[in-house]
């Protein structure tokens, strides 16, 4: 009969067999994956050094009234 480790070796077989059709689609997957995590480590390296600005994008809001500060202020106190 068969041991247990010519048992596992067939499974592997039987399972690599039926997996072809979906092997291009998890190594395309895993390839996403890596290039992903390696982006955001990127990204996390170049937060933590405190020479390099850091840009966000946003819009730019104009104020109306530059002389108080925030617009809403008078100037007034009471």
């Amino acid at each position: 009969m068969f041991g247990l480790s010519e048992l596992a070796i067939i499974l592997i077989v039987v399972a690599a067999v039926l997996a072809v059709k979906k092997l291009p689609e998890l190594t395309r997957s895993a390839g996403k994956s890596a290039r992903i995590l390696k982006s955001e480590a990127r990204a996390a390296r170049d937060a933590d050094e405190p020479g390099t600005p850091r840009v966000i994008q946003g819009e730019t809001v104009e104020r109306e009234d530059p002389g108080t500060g925030t617009g809403t202020d008078t100037g007034r106190r009471g």
